[in-house]
């Protein structure tokens, strides 16, 4: 193992050295980061889901300043068009358009689905970002849990939805903002939505980021890596509006450490952006553009088997009726 190799295994196995700023720092400097101004998107289309605030914002603005054209979508068209006009003001690009739908909520996701396809028969990328840790729980009009439907079920289903277009990529990016807080929750279908007695925002959280970043490996077995890849990330500790609405204690705490949201999503946009390791590979679990195991504890990876993978998957089909098939 190289130096820098060493290094980093120092640096993931104790938490917070990890995902605070001190990684971020370190990491870029001893991989030789290539700077992300360097790369250029013109052409590229990309979909980025919860770009109206934080993570999302972030990401969609640096994918602007790179040349591509950016679908900002949101839950809140008026929201949305803001932020559109801010970031073209902030990067010059015109190249920025808008697509809304709540993400809990699947008959938008499929008229948003309609839209995108007939407006762009290719999409190079799809970013799944949407979604938060909410204090209450509330239910989607399906009744599903909102926290599930949103960050499980609304990214699976636009996924298929969208397949055709980013085969047209050849290959299509498929990109999940996961959370490091998944290391902690084991793979459920059964309790994967807690009840209104059992609901604690932050276990709910990390049990939807488990299905997320199982279903991302479920994906990439599905299909050839010439055709689609499919990576889930996380982004370390970043400072943004959701930690500070959601867990306002530990930003108090932490805020010194805190990443910026360019520094959080850095990951996300060099795997959209990088045409080496990035579509050489596909099912892998990213964080400061490592591969990073899924699993830290074994009460987890006890959990995570064929079976259950299974189930999720067939789970997801039931509810979204997408037209897909274990293959």
């Amino acid at each position: 193992m190289s130096l820098a190799g060493v290094l980093d295994s120092l640096i993931e196995a104790p938490v917070v050295p990890s995902f605070t700023k001190v990684g971020y720092q370190l990491r870029s400097r001893l991989d030789h980061w290539t700077d992300l101004a360097s790369y250029d998107l013109t052409g590229r289309t990309i979909v980025v889901t919860g770009a109206t605030s934080g993570l999302g914002r972030q990401a969609a603005e640096q994918f602007a300043r790179l040349g591509a054209h950016v679908i900002i979508s949101g839950r809140n068209p008026a929201k949305a068009a803001r932020v559109r006009a801010d970031i073209m003001e902030q990067t010059g690009s015109s190249e920025l358009s808008v697509a809304c739908a709540d993400m809990a909520e699947l008959d938008q996701v499929r008229a948003m689905a309609d839209e995108l396809v007939a407006a762009h028969p290719r999409i190079d990328v799809l970013v799944h970002n949407a979604g938060a840790l909410t204090t209450n729980r509330t239910v989607n009009a399906g009744g599903i849990e909102s926290t599930v439907a949103s960050q499980v079920l609304g990214p699976f289903l636009l996924t298929s939805l969208l397949l055709p277009a980013l085969r047209a990529a050849s290959p299509g990016r498929v990109l999940t903002m996961s959370s490091g807080g998944m290391y902690a929750a084991a793979l459920t279908v059964e309790k994967l939505q807690m009840t209104e007695s059992t609901y604690r925002g932050s276990d709910q959280y990390a049990t939807v980021k488990r299905a997320q970043v199982t279903l991302n490996e479920v994906w990439a077995q599905q299909f050839a890596r010439t055709e689609l890849v499919f990576h889930a990330m996380h982004p370390g500790w970043a400072d943004t509006p959701g930690v500070q609405e959601s867990l306002p204690r530990f930003r108090r705490i932490m805020k010194p450490l805190l990443r910026t949201p360019a520094e959080g999503v850095d990951t996300l946009v060099w795997l959209a952006a990088d045409d080496g390791e990035p579509v050489r590979t596909t099912g892998d679990f990213w964080h400061d553009r490592r591969r990073r195991k899924i699993h830290r504890l074994a009460s987890t990876r006890r959990s995570d088997t064929l079976q259950r993978r299974h189930e999720l998957w067939d789970w997801c089909v039931d509810q979204t009726g997408a037209q897909l098939d274990w293959r």
